[in-house]
Formats: C-alpha cells, structure tokens, sequence
C-alpha cells in the first residue's frame, strides 16, 4: 500500500513573477488536503476543474482569485512524490524563478516530506482518451506507471522535430526539472504588448533568435525545448489527484491541449 506525503516544514520561495514583472513569493506548507494554492484569502485546489486560461501557461481560479503559472511547481510536487502541500501566494502568480522546476525541487528538498495517515491516491483511464485540434494531438491510455511520449515541431533551425519519450518519475531531476520555458524573439513585441511577459528574461526564459539562443550560456541540451514539453506536460497531469498511471502520447501539445484532454479523460478517469 502507497504512502501520503507531505511537507515536513515550511520552505519560502522568491523570485519575479514572469507575467507581472513583479517580485512574487511563495510559501510551500504542510497540508492534508491535497494541493491547495491560497491567493488574498482564497483557496483554490490545483484540479483541472479549477483551470480558467492556459495562455502560455497554466492558470488556476476560484471566483475573482487567480495564481498562474502553477505548472513547474506541480511537476516537481508530483515528482517528488507528495500528496498534499499548501502554496501560499503573494499576488496572482508564482514566481518564474529561471524558467524551469529545479529551484522548486530544491525548495521542497530542504522540506523534506512527512507521513500522512491514509493510504496514497493513485488514478488512470479504463479506456484510452484522444483529442486533436489540427496537427496537434494528445492521448491518454491505460497504463501500470506514469510514461510520456512527447514530440514537437517548430520550423527553427534549433529546434524542429523533438521528440521524448521515458518514466518522468524516475528521471524527473537529472533529465527533465532542468529544461527552461522558451520562446522566440519575432514573438516578443507582441506577447510585451499584450502584458504577459513584463518579467520574461533571459535569465528565466530561452529565447530563441532567428540563428538560435540568445541565452549566453547556450541551450542546456539539444532537445532542450521537448524536454521542457514534457516538464509541462507532468505538471498538468498533476490536476488530477493521485500519482497518475497513465501514458501520455502528444504531438505538438500545450498547455491547452493537456486541459481539453483532461477534460474528455473525467469521465473515464479510474482508481489506479
């Protein structure tokens, strides 16, 4: 029988809020409830009902309350195999620290986890889950442990074709927590106009040129940008309660792509 877990002490974590621009803290807590962001007062469950926009990135509501860009942290949440956390939030967002989960892995290291009583949640599909909107893709089927499959396409000469594919559970440190969110320069007069991005830098962000990184340090690894994919696509696996046991199959998929297919996935979702 599976163990709950939590947080054995509270950690603090700061940084700029990507959206904003504006310095953002949060205070990961012990809870037993599963994971609850709390922004002005509000608690707002980390479930898939609770998404109200994925532009860019992943963001939770409860009435007029909003906490965005949750998914780094639940991918590290997950990954490192608890149940419930309490994330207080200063503002509507958390911070981007530098575009990845290691600093969040980090964080709840120093934490630790503590033993819930109760046996742990586990959950997959009875029947496999496809949704597709034009060439993009995503799947759930049936499976005895987590597995991502996950490709991309992007027409830069740094980039194109990726794909990745692994036990994200196992190798969540040493092969994914270190992958950066990324974009591309020809985006970004756009994306500042719209107010998104005030905090975006190359100090949390891969930007891409049109010869390639503009980052100094380079990319991370080739594949850099399907790993990160594949980062975000566990944090969004993570609004369903429970380790999931699952393989995921997507082909050119976001945030938005992971939401609509969680969505056609409740009515088959299962205890694991």
């Amino acid at each position: 029988m599976s163990v709950r877990y939590t947080l054995a002490r509270p950690v603090e974590v700061s940084g700029v809020g990507l959206r904003t621009g504006e310095r953002r803290r949060a205070r990961l807590v012990p809870g037993d409830a599963g994971v609850v962001f709390v922004s002005g007062g509000v608690e707002i469950a980390a479930v898939a009902e609770n998404v109200v926009d994925a532009t860019l990135a992943t963001t939770l509501g409860s009435g007029t309350a909003r906490v965005a860009l949750v998914e780094h942290l639940l991918a590290a949440i997950v990954a490192s195999g608890l149940d419930s956390v309490r994330v207080e939030v200063d503002g509507d967002e958390v911070p981007i620290l530098d575009g990845c989960s290691l600093g969040w892995l980090g964080a709840l290291s120093t934490a630790g986890r503590s033993a819930l009583p109760g046996p742990g949640r586990a959950w997959t599909v009875r029947e496999p889950v496809r949704v597709q909107r034009g060439e993009s893709w995503a799947e759930l089927r049936p499976s005895a442990a987590l597995e991502l499959d996950v490709a991309v396409d992007f027409p830069h000469p740094s980039i194109g074709v990726q794909r990745w594919s692994g036990a994200p559970m196992a190798v969540f440190g040493s092969d994914l927590a270190w992958a950066r969110t990324f974009g591309f320069q020809t985006d970004a007069e756009r994306l500042t106009a719209l107010g998104i991005v005030r905090g975006a830098s190359l100090q949390n962000t891969l930007v891409f040129g049109e010869a390639g990184p503009l980052n100094p340090s380079g990319l991370r690894a080739a594949d850099e940008v399907v790993r990160h994919k594949a980062l975000d696509a566990l944090g969004d696996l993570a609004l369903v309660p429970g380790a999931p046991r699952v393989r995921l199959v997507a082909n050119r998929g976001g945030h938005a792509l992971h939401h609509a297919l969680l969505r056609a996935a409740a009515p088959v979702i299962v205890p694991a």
